[in-house]
């Protein structure tokens, strides 16, 4: 059987979109709690992934498994000292790795985990 707590304030009616009564399971409350700690620096990958520019280049390396700099620049229409300055932050973060081949740099996604972030933000974004 589940104890809520109640406290006295009562939220006001007109925002639908809470409670009426101000409650909580504390049972769960204090079983999920200590578990948001893992959550911290998470953030930054979403705010990495925030920007429409590096979000298309993240797409476009999902695509294509590596691009050169060059590449990148005319993917997303763009100089390529500003191409190679979100790459150099989406690798900063960990989302993309590089390689040097003589005067070029290719780009690719650091793993599977970031190409599944980008597959299924692109599905959820064209579901209605």
């Amino acid at each position: 059987m589940k104890v809520y707590k109640l406290s006295e304030k009562v939220i006001k009616q007109s925002n639908k979109e809470t409670c009426d009564t101000f409650c909580y399971d504390e049972e769960v409350v204090l079983r999920v709690q200590p578990e948001i700690e893992k959550v911290e620096g998470v953030e930054l990958i979403f705010k990495a992934l925030s920007d429409a520019t590096r979000m298309k280049i993240a797409y476009a390396l999902s695509i294509e498994k590596e691009l050169c700099v060059c590449d990148v620049a005319n993917i997303i229409g763009s100089t390529t000292a500003t191409a190679s300055h979100h790459l150099r932050l989406l690798r900063n973060m960990k989302l993309a790795k590089y390689r040097k081949e003589g005067k070029l740099v290719f780009y690719s996604l650091a793993d599977d985990h970031v190409h599944q972030l980008v597959s299924i933000a692109l599905v959820h974004s064209k579901e209605s």
